[in-house]
């Protein structure tokens, strides 16, 4: 059990105990009366116990400068709430997801995706606004709050693929709780006092619906390293963002005709630069192939598949579902054969062994079999696995599927081992990071000429239009000074 799992725990413990003394408390941004089974001093415990392992798992961009501006304008945003005493923390994460949560007692976190997504000052505010609102009005407690009520031992939910559960060391998921979804009235809400936190320390409300109308054109689901997207986590009515230019309009007629500042360009020389897509430290995707150049490998996924990489496996799927393959470091090589190895892995799984053998894969050994039973919550299933001995390591790629979905799935299990090879020391060296540059448009310019055009052609074209805040069919305007994406020289 991880630390922070044994916390919670202990939290929950503590909530059933003091569940008359705080169950209704009082909503500091609100002042009503609601269900709370968290004090103050509880949600801070939460966050200072949660805030080092956030930091571990997830990784901080190392970018100490552009880490330095979030922070500063976080916490003017902070201090102008209805809770400046609490302990504030503010870091952007080393994560491809476009999102922002925050944990109870002051802790906020935006991902490095959502900084690319973002246009000017002002829809960085109206983000780190909303994520200190939902802190402020204690929804994030609420969500605590409601999962301790329904379970007292609080378990940790999963953030992986559910069907991948029984193999892995990809793991209790202690991030699941970050990731509660919001209601609509909890969003509703921080919409506004976010857009007010902004107004106050004088930046434009506007961003914020510019904000939300940028990330409303997100595809919904979750995205690489196990963390879903902002509108898997913060859902959008049909009419939050009309509802919201009529708050705008109001906090700009009480400015009272205060200049509000926008800061676009300094936004976009802010962000410049900043990494787009996967770390190559944990592996990065090239069309359906994925390389890792620090532990020297590439591999090739079935073409049209869908492929997440998270930090403890890679996972692909076929349009339409039916089957996975998945691939995973399993453990350092030491001593055993790779048949012992696969028996160790398959552990309690009660799956049998249907036939297979020794084999080798682009010169590299291999433990390649079929095994079939029953699996909790899957009923019967057929597993095609290869466990490959590389760099002293030990990789399974695997593909679970039911009986009548297995033939298939065999196939791209060995098609995809089939792929798995090394690179050698100057191929893992020229693997680089994709990264934000700017380019101002030029007459003429389609988002197909910017997708494909010189140094770029690693995003497409209606990813690029919504990088920029532009709705996919309008084309970019000559003069915008706009991001594109390139892979880093």
């Amino acid at each position: 059990m991880t630390r922070r799992a044994a916390a919670l725990r202990r939290l929950a413990l503590a909530s059933g105990i003091a569940a008359i003394a705080v169950a209704c408390a009082t909503n500091p941004a609100t002042g009503k009366r609601e269900f709370s089974l968290m004090s103050e001093s509880q949600e801070v415990a939460l966050g200072k116990e949660s805030d080092p392992q956030i930091r571990q798992e997830m990784g901080v961009v190392d970018d100490p400068q552009l880490q330095g501006y979030v922070d500063g304008i976080a916490r003017r945003l902070a201090s102008a709430t209805e809770r400046p005493q609490l302990p504030w923390t503010f870091a952007i994460v080393d994560a491809p997801a476009v999102n922002a949560f925050a944990v109870p007692g002051g802790f906020v976190y935006l991902t490095r995706g959502i900084l690319a997504h973002l246009n000017s000052e002002a829809e960085l505010a109206g983000v780190l606004g909303h994520e200190i609102a939902h802190v402020t009005a204690r929804h994030s407690a609420a969500q605590y709050s409601k999962q301790t009520a329904g379970s007292l031992g609080l378990l940790l939910g999963q953030i992986f693929v559910p069907e991948l559960r029984p193999f892995g060391q990809a793991a209790e998921a202690s991030l699941g709780l970050l990731f509660l979804k919001f209601g609509r009235d909890d969003e509703l809400q921080a919409d506004d006092l976010g857009a007010a936190y902004a107004t106050t320390e004088g930046w434009d409300p506007r961003g914020v619906a510019s904000m939300l109308e940028t990330l409303g054109r997100l595809d919904d689901g979750p995205d690489r390293k196990g963390v879903p997207n902002w509108l898997s986590t913060h859902p959008m009515p049909a009419d939050r963002v009309a509802r919201l230019e009529e708050r705008v309009t109001a906090l700009r007629t009480q400015s009272g005709g205060r200049e509000l500042a926008v800061n676009r360009a300094a936004y976009l020389d802010r962000i410049a630069g900043l990494m787009f897509g996967d770390n190559p430290r944990e592996g990065v995707l090239r069309g359906n192939a994925f390389l890792h150049p620090d532990l020297r490998f590439r591999m090739e996924f079935p073409q049209g598949w869908q492929v997440q990489n998270t930090p403890q496996q890679v996972v692909a799927q076929p349009q339409g579902g039916g089957g996975y393959v998945f691939l995973q470091l399993v453990q350092q090589a030491r001593g055993r054969s790779l048949e012992e190895v696969a028996a160790a892995d398959l552990g309690q799984t009660g799956l049998q062994f249907i036939d297979g053998g020794d084999t080798r894969v682009n010169g590299l050994p291999a433990f390649i079999g079929t095994f079939r039973g029953q699996l909790p919550d899957q009923g019967d299933v057929v597993l095609r696995a290869a466990w490959i001995a590389h760099e002293q390591k030990v990789f399974r790629v695997a593909g679970l599927a039911s009986p009548r979905s297995a033939q298939g799935v065999v196939r791209a299990v060995d098609a995809t081992v089939q792929s798995f090879q090394p690179l050698s020391r100057g191929e893992a060296d020229r693997i680089r990071p994709n990264v934000i540059r700017l380019h101002t448009a030029q007459a003429g310019d389609t988002w197909e000429r910017l997708a494909t055009g010189p140094g770029a052609g690693v995003v497409p074209a209606r990813t690029l239009a919504v990088l920029n805040g532009y709705a996919p069919q309008e084309p970019p305007r000559a003069g915008d000074r706009m991001k594109i994406v390139v892979e880093a020289r």
